[in-house]
């Protein structure tokens, strides 16, 4: 064994051994940046801290060292000589020095952003021409950093363990495929490492994912390294701010998303429970009561239980969702943020100081916690959902260690806890909350692959489109879940909101256009409030959820939602915008209109559901609507890259 480490396995043994040289190099750079920017932790350094540091420097050194691991492993025994060695020792100390640099830089400029440097810091500094002064300044106040990066370069080059191969008692085809073997069965461990995990609810991780690991938002840099975070915004310089308005001024008169209270609504806000369940593809198209006209009136839909919500709950005439997927769906519902270009979680201003439902009552005294049924971690739901003033999460792996339920034998063996075992569980769990108390849920079970629980294949078997079955039995749960929660002593001083992230397959040509594709329930329900059930002649959108709910608990303070207030807006007045493939999509009016950024494309009747006759130029309704999209548009531009998501900024 020892001749098999010392020859054959030499490579392998040395990288590994300098790999872990790597990581210290990360560990020394974090240092230094706390120790430069101590007065702005808040700690503690908890095990996540420690947890959530490891996998963001994973996944930048295992990017970074890619080349590395090839010249090491690569199954040729020709490169055995000791200049091949020099050049992956010299390709060694770059770029942990690169990376040490880059990091001590960001460490002085944090200061003057808080938050960790991304790509857009190329565009913030383009027109600068005194960036060289700038620089030397900057260097001459942190000395230091220089004879620190001397003294790492030094001990990168001294402790670098070199492979010491034994030609002579090496035979080269035996060697050339050990090689092989280790570098096919180490490149499944890069890539887990570079996405963050192995399991397929973990997409690849990305800067707002350090939310997850730390108590306060202000501390994700901490865990984050700038390697990074410039390699994840690589592209994600998507925001870029338009000059229709060069007034700013006019610009807020036109359209604004600071929302201040009503002046009678002075005297505090009214604490009522809040829970909003997010439910998992839950389109519009599949609900019954919400399509009366369709297929004649013979329509059913797939969802009983919600229909007799419905009939009990306030609805809209026209509701959309804005985005078309679960990480498009989070920040709207909650922070009445909509999907512009891409996804606000996979963008740098996912880092801007953020709040939403939960923030706001959270102030207020409201307990908050966030409800998912998939690990921790999941779809960066965690991250999110702490980000914007949850505080608990509770995911998978809590529910497995209630001893109530049913534990991991209730997991869909892909995604999450089935529906009607974790919304059971959801229902209890707020009963064990102090009132009053925000919440919200995400469901998963009308999902891909589309499967239900076996006991339930019987009772819902396949029928239409291969997800009604699943929209038949997350109903299912639905309405168990109300039965639980209707005997709970927290149940009648609740508006409960009721909405899908997006949605989903599809068999009926309205729901397949532009903006049939939207098409998303909001639901609003109040078992022990005034309001009259009815469906309002309005448009409504999932960022209107956020301002709903805080007029109807009269709150008493400034905020920030890019939607309106339902209830306290006329109907001609309300309106809905989405994101399509580079067309930004707004109704008011009755009408649709798609903008690509520059000019309208196509104005349609809402009444057109196929959309077929562009009446561009025809509508005199027209260029008032440009007008307030290009508002809409230019300040979520201008406050998402000037980081101004909060009513004070």
């Amino acid at each position: 064994m020892k001749l098999l480490l010392r020859t054959y396995f030499a490579p392998l043994v040395a990288m590994l051994a300098n790999l872990l040289l790597a990581y210290v190099v990360y560990l020394v750079a974090r240092i230094a940046f706390l120790m430069e920017n101590w007065q702005f932790f808040t700690g503690p350094f908890s095990f996540d801290f420690i947890k959530g540091s490891l996998v963001f420097d994973t996944t930048a050194i295992l990017l970074t060292h890619i080349p590395y691991f090839l010249m090491m492993l690569f199954p040729l025994h020709l490169k055995e000589t000791e200049l091949w060695h020099k050049v992956c020792k010299w390709y060694f100390v770059i770029i942990n020095m690169l990376a040490l640099t880059i990091n001590l830089m960001d460490a002085a400029y944090f200061p003057y952003t808080m938050r960790r440097t991304t790509t857009t810091v190329f565009g913030e500094f383009e027109n600068e021409h005194n960036l060289v002064s700038i620089f030397i300044t900057e260097a001459l106040h942190h000395w230091y950093f220089f004879l620190l990066a001397i003294a790492v370069c030094y001990a990168l080059w001294r402790f670098y363990i070199q492979p010491q191969l034994h030609a002579n008692k090496l035979k080269w085809l035996r060697y050339d495929i050990i090689c092989l073997v280790v570098l096919l069965l180490w490149t499944p461990f890069v890539v887990a490492g570079i996405r963050g995990g192995f399991t397929t609810a973990v997409r690849p991780i990305t800067i707002s994912n350090a939310n997850q690991y730390v108590e306060s938002p202000s501390d994700a840099a901490f865990v984050l390294n700038t390697p990074f975070s410039l390699y994840r915004t690589i592209g994600k310089a998507v925001f870029e701010v338009p000059n229709y308005f060069e007034d700013s001024a006019e610009l807020e008169t036109v359209y604004s998303p600071i929302h201040q209270p009503q002046p009678i609504l002075q005297e505090g806000i009214a604490k009522k429970n809040v829970v909003v369940l997010i439910v998992e593809s839950f389109g519009r198209e599949y609900i019954g009561a919400l399509n009366k006209d369709l297929e004649n009136g013979r329509y059913k839909g797939y969802t009983p239980f919600v229909d007799s919500l419905i009939s009990k709950s306030i609805t809209f005439k026209y509701s959309f969702c804005n985005g078309r997927k679960s990480i498009d769906g989070m920040p709207s519902i909650l922070s009445s943020i909509p999907m512009f270009v891409e996804p606000f979680i996979l963008t740098p201003a996912s880092m801007n100081q953020v709040t939403g439902i939960a923030g706001l009552l959270g102030k207020k005294g409201y307990q908050t916690a966030f409800f998912h049924g998939a690990q921790r971690g999941s779809m960066g739901f965690m991250a999110f959902s702490k980000a914007t003033g949850f505080q608990e999460y509770y995911g998978r792996e809590d529910y497995n260690d209630d001893k109530r339920f049913g534990g991991d034998k209730d997991f869909d063996g892909m995604w999450a806890i089935w529906d009607e075992p974790f919304l059971q569980y959801y229902a209890t769990k707020m009963s064990d909350m102090k009132e009053p108390f925000m919440t919200a849920v995400f469901t998963a079970s009308s999902h891909h692959p589309y499967q239900i629980p076996e006991q339930y294949q019987q009772v819902y078997p396949e029928e239409g489109i291969v997800i009604h079955k699943c929209i038949r039995y997350t109903d299912m749960a639905l309405r168990k879940f109300f039965e639980t929660a209707s005997k709970q002593p927290w149940f009648k001083n609740t508006i409960f909101v009721l909405t899908s992230d997006h949605t989903n397959l599809s068999d009926h040509a309205f729901y397949q256009t532009d903006i049939g594709g939207f098409c998303s329930p909001i639901i609003i329900y109040e078992p022990g409030g005034n309001y009259h059930p009815e469906m309002q002649d309005k448009i409504a959108q999932q960022i209107d959820i956020l301002p709903t709910l805080m007029g109807m608990l009269h709150y008493d303070e400034p905020y920030l939602s890019f939607g309106i207030d339902l209830f306290n807006t006329p109907a001609d007045d309300t309106w809905a915008v989405n994101y399509l493939g580079g067309i930004y999509q707004y109704v008011k009016h009755g009408l649709l209109l798609q903008f690509d950024g520059t000019k309208t494309r196509a104005v349609y009747e809402l009444s057109d559901s196929l959309l077929q006759h562009n009446l561009a130029g025809q509508k005199p309704q027209q260029p008032q609507m440009e007008r307030e999209l290009k508002a809409i548009i230019q300040q979520y531009m201008e406050r998402m890259t000037q980081d101004r998501l909060l009513p004070n900024k």
